[in-house]
């Protein structure tokens, strides 16, 4: 799975942007990045409470839901800051909401509907960890 094998490679202070669609993936990226974490726990979309952490894997995953979120000010207010320098890695879906409150070093997956059963995924990184990143996930 796509989101495990990122799962593998990431390391502490990683961001991970996801843009897209709804049903597009974005969740099931956040799933499996959970399990390439070595999360047991179930990972479900915060919508309703902006973030969950979990933990017990290698590193904590972070998973933010900013779809409810009107701006990257509002998203400075609950405490985006505290996810962004935690000690694991961050996901947020929506990300595109609040992207002027974002560092401009991470990884922007864009997830697209291709038919019924298919998707596009598309990544874009800015910086030389996501670069490198991306080579090793090749």
């Amino acid at each position: 799975m796509f989101g495990a094998r990122i799962g593998v490679l990431a390391q502490r202070g990683d961001l991970f942007c996801l843009e897209g669609d709804l049903g597009a993936g974005k969740t099931s990226f956040a799933q499996g990045l959970g399990r390439g974490l070595g999360i047991a726990d179930a990972i479900h979309s915060p919508t309703f409470i902006l973030a969950n952490e979990h933990r017990g894997g290698r590193l904590p995953l972070y998973h933010l839901d900013v779809y409810r979120v009107a701006s990257a000010g509002e998203a400075m207010g609950f405490g985006l800051d505290d996810y962004l320098a935690g000690d694991g890695v961050c996901v947020i879906e929506w990300a595109e909401k609040i992207r002027a409150a974002l560092p401009t070093e991470c990884l922007w997956i864009l997830f697209e509907h291709h038919g019924e059963n298919a998707r596009k995924i598309s990544m874009q990184a800015k910086g030389a960890r996501y670069v490198n990143l991306l080579e090793n996930f090749q």
